[in-house]
């Protein structure tokens, strides 16, 4: 009886297909876009490289641009949305996976960057927390919740919330 189980079992695993996820060296082009305290927009396009448990390398380049009321017409315009005050960053953030899931991990995102706003240099550190969600053929959704600390900048803190994709290459 014993080693009909054990013939059986073996049967039972030789038909079906045993598949591990490996997500040691995977590569992704990230893009996300989110809303940022105090009237600010935030667009980030990043390339992701990921190691071993989930942890990442994140080499980004960011814009956001904040928009104000125009004082003539009492209202956002198109002049006071576009012109108002930008900002592009180039940086680098290291995130170390804090939570594991079957499809989804979470990662906090440590990171700093050198930019400008058109008249002079600025730097920015980053905090934050990112939660991926993966799907078939290593495509991901996530969101972010930041904090960027920006010196030499109109605004000292930008806190806010983005959401994204991960497209694998």
């Amino acid at each position: 009886m014993r080693k009909i189980i054990l013939l059986f079992t073996a049967c039972l695993f030789s038909f079906q297909g045993i598949h591990a996820q490996n997500s040691s060296n995977v590569n992704h082009l990230n893009l996300c876009v989110g809303a940022l305290y105090e009237r600010g927009f935030d667009a980030t396009l990043s390339y992701e490289h990921e190691t071993k448990y989930h942890h990442s390398w994140e080499y980004f380049a960011n814009a956001y641009i904040q928009y104000d009321t125009d004082p003539d017409a009492g209202h956002i315009t198109k002049e006071s949305f576009w012109h108002n005050y930008f900002t592009y960053n180039l940086g680098i953030a290291y995130k170390p996976c804090v939570i594991r899931g079957r499809n989804h991990h979470g990662n906090l995102r440590i990171g700093a960057s050198l930019g400008s706003d058109t008249r002079k240099v600025i730097g920015a550190g980053h905090i934050g927390f990112e939660h991926s969600y993966d799907f078939r053929r290593g495509w991901s959704l996530f969101w972010q919740v930041k904090e960027d600390i920006v010196l030499r900048g109109e605004d000292l803190f930008r806190t806010g919330v983005t959401v994204g994709v991960k497209v694998p290459l």
